[in-house]
Formats: C-alpha cells, sequence, structure tokens
C-alpha cells in the first residue's frame, strides 16, 4: 500500500500579520493532484491542522473542502487525522461519525472507561486493501495532555515515561489484534529527543515546559513507521529511517529559510520499500536583506535597488530586514518603510541587533544599593544593558527635564 505523512498545515496562520489563505489553498490543490498522480492508498496527518484552537470558518471550510476534494480525486484513499497542541481535539473530532463513512478517520480525544482504563480501541484504525482486508494497524496517538497517559509512580519525569508507557500499551494492543501478513504503524504528535527544531519550534518548547522530550526508543523495533508532527523540520529521528517528522508544507518563520518543505511518501508490504521525499512548491519565497546584521544606512542603501513591484505579480516574497544598531531609532520602521515604497516585497519583520554586551557578568545590585540609586542612574543601567554604551548627551538632557517636570507637577 502506498502512504503519504503530512503534518502540521497549520491551515489559518498568519505570517507577520499577512494572511496565507491563498498559499494554504494553493498546497491542498497541489496535494490533491499528487494524491491522484501517486495513486495514494493512506494519506496520514499528524496533528496541528489549524493554527488555532477556534479556527475561522473560512479555515474549517478551506480543510473540509480538501476532504471531499482528495477522496473524490482518489477513491478508496483512507485518511487518518490526530490532533495537535494548536488544534482543540472535540472540535476536530465533532464531524467524526460523518466522516467515517468516507473513510476519514479523525482521532484527537485519548477517552477512557470508569476505572480510568485508557480505550486503545477507539486509538487504533485498521487500514483496509482494495480486497477489503486488514492490512496495516495505525495507532492513531494525538498531541498528549497531562491526564491523557498513564501516570507511572515514582519516576523521575512523568511526561516521557507517560507517554512512553502509552505507545507501550497501545503496541501491545494492536499486537494481539494483528494477525499474519498484518503489520503495525504509529503516529504522534510530540517532540523527540535530539530533533532539529526551528525558531517557531524553540517557542513552543518553552510553553510546554522544557522537559517534555520522546526518546525514539519509546516506539516499538517492530512498528514499521512511526509518522510525527510538532516539529517544523523535516528530518529523521534517532538515526532511524521509519521514524519522521515530515515537518510543516509552508515556512512558519524566517528560520526555515534555507531548507525544503517536503511531504514523505512509502510503500508498505511487510517492510517500507521506495521511500521519498517530495518537496512542495514554495509558493510565496522568503528573503533577508541583508545576510546579516548591518548599520542602518547599508541597509536602507540595499533596500532602494530593490526591483519595483510589478502590478500583476502576485507571489512577491516575505522580506525580513536586519539591521545593527548603536542605539535607539524612533524613526526606525518609517525609514525602513519609505525605502521599500512601490518595491516588489512585503514587510514582515525588522531584526534590530545591537553591539554585544562587554560585561561579563550582570551588576548585582543589593535592596539598599537600589534605594539610594536616583532615577536617571537606573535608566543608564537599562540603557547601557540594553545598547552596550553609555546614555547620549541629548537623550541624557531630555531624561532630566522630564523628571524635573514630574516632581514640579507632585509637589
Amino acid at each position: 500500500m502506498k502512504i503519504l505523512h503530512t503534518a502540521d498545515w497549520h491551515i489559518g496562520q498568519l505570517f507577520h500579520e499577512y494572511d496565507r489563505s491563498d498559499e494554504h489553498q494553493q498546497f491542498l490543490n497541489w496535494l490533491v493532484q499528487l494524491l491522484h498522480t501517486k495513486q495514494i492508498d493512506v494519506l496520514l496527518i499528524s496533528g496541528d491542522v489549524f493554527d488555532i484552537s477556534n479556527p475561522s470558518a473560512q479555515s474549517i471550510r478551506m480543510f473540509y473542502t480538501f476532504l471531499n476534494q482528495a477522496t473524490t480525486a482518489k477513491p478508496g484513499l483512507q485518511i487518518i487525522i490526530t490532533a495537535g497542541n494548536h488544534d482543540s481535539a472535540s472540535r476536530l473530532e465533532a464531524p467524526k461519525p460523518l466522516l467515517q463513512s468516507s473513510n476519514v478517520h479523525i482521532i484527537g480525544l485519548v477517552e477512557k472507561d470508569a476505572e480510568g482504563n485508557i480505550d486503545y480501541e477507539k486509538l487504533l484504525v485498521p487500514i483496509y486493501d482494495a480486497s477489503g482486508n486488514i492490512r496495516i494497524y495505525c495507532l492513531a496517538i494525538p498531541f498528549l495532555r497531562m491526564g491523557d497517559y498513564p501516570t507511572i509512580a515514582d519516576c523521575a519525569n512523568p511526561y516521557t515515561e507517560g507517554v512512553t508507557e502509552l505507545y507501550k500499551e497501545a503496541f501491545a494492543y494492536a499486537q494481539q489484534k494483528k494477525q499474519n501478513g498484518q503489520v503495525i504503524i504509529a503516529m504522534g504528535h510530540l517532540h523527540t529527543h535530539h530533533a532539529e527544531i526551528t525558531e517557531l519550534d524553540k517557542t513552543e518548547r518553552l510553553i510546554m515546559g522544557g522537559v517534555e522530550c520522546i526518546p525514539a526508543t519509546a516506539f516499538h523495533p517492530d512498528i514499521k513507521y512511526v509518522a510525527l508532527g510538532h516539529i517544523h523540520k523535516a528530518q529523521k529521528i534517532g538515526g532511524k529511517e521509519h521514524v519522521r517528522y515530515s515537518g510543516s508544507p509552508l515556512p512558519m518563520s524566517f528560520s526555515e529559510i534555507n531548507y525544503k518543505h517536503q511531504v514523505i511518501v512509502f510503500d508498505l508490504d511487510q517492510e517500507i520499500n521506495n521511500l521519498e521525499a517530495i518537496e512542495i512548491p514554495l509558493f510565496i519565497p522568503l528573503q533577508r536583506i541583508p545576510l546579516s546584521h548591518q548599520p542602518l544606512h547599508e541597509v536602507i542603501a540595499l533596500l532602494v535597488q530593490l526591483p519595483e513591484k510589478d502590478s500583476a505579480s502576485e507571489t512577491s516574497p516575505y522580506l525580513e530586514v536586519r539591521i545593527l544598531l548603536d542605539g535607539p531609532e524612533p524613526a526606525l520602521r518609517h525609514k525602513v518603510e519609505t525605502a521599500l515604497v512601490g518595491k516588489n516585497v512585503r514587510l514582515a519583520r525588522i531584526d534590530v541587533k545591537y553591539p554585544a554586551s562587554s560585561q561579563e557578568a550582570p551588576e548585582f545590585i543589593t535592596p539598599e544599593k537600589l534605594n539610594e540609586l536616583q532615577p536617571i542612574d537606573v535608566f543608564g543601567k537599562v540603557y547601557q544593558s540594553r545598547y552596550n554604551s553609555e546614555v547620549p548627551t541629548e537623550i541624557l538632557q531630555l531624561f532630566q527635564q522630564v523628571a524635573q517636570e514630574v516632581n514640579q507637577t507632585a509637589e
């Protein structure tokens, strides 16, 4: 059977306030065509279908229109979708009874019985061949929140050990049902040890607490393929060809500017064959000017040399401007936007850097010392720590003037 693995669509995402509906629609159109031309039997979507838990009506319509077009373009296509941390598990599952008649399976919730035991039957999706025989069992595991996974007594890391135990128990349950000639695959939306992360992934890791990492050994060696989501960079994990992140179809941040986005396609009989990464077209490119931070006057000179916008162009790149400043520049955005008037770019981000601090360690100020400091002293220390330079005379004079007026008002 031919399987396609994708994840982290983030439908509805705004890229630095730019609407990406057209990009997502182009990706979905491309994917429908690929499902047809590659004659895909099974589509795996490993979480984060939407960017927010309460997506817009337009985003929902786009997703369900895709499901209709995909199953129409490839009759018999089986689709398995798991919820990610950006999705609302219950909202994603809401149309589940209707979609199952179309071989579309959505798993968002980990259901338990009255005694608190996980219902693994509802996390196990059978995949049928053209003759109607079960060929594959899929452990369709969504993003796991606290309370979803087993509680391990006296363990060092409740999340890691709990999630590992869930995959162990799920595999054991599937193994009991599996018959000769059948194989097991798995899905997951999680962070694995040693995964290469992007700028946006780092933000999510901080939100999650920084300890939620799962080793590749959590997945039983007899699981033929593990389709992962959550990390936006496509990669294999633990040196294992069959444990993979497909990555996001669209770049989610400028840190993803230098690598290709893809989906994974492979044949699965008793083993994996013909595994290939198929590159997704870049519908709107990313551009950085300059490649490394430079002084403002040099950056402005580069910006004014950019080509003029063609009125017929619909693919103007998103632009990140990288600037090195010695101090505050109140009119910075106005200067950059003025230089870009009529240019064939979409200003998405201005990334500012200041000279690196020469201090070996931050100065420790006791409460007694703090009480002795005047407001001008505190302002000077904050300015020094941020810009690595003394407060300019004109700013110092302005601060003193404002402080004097405040004092007079208070009196």
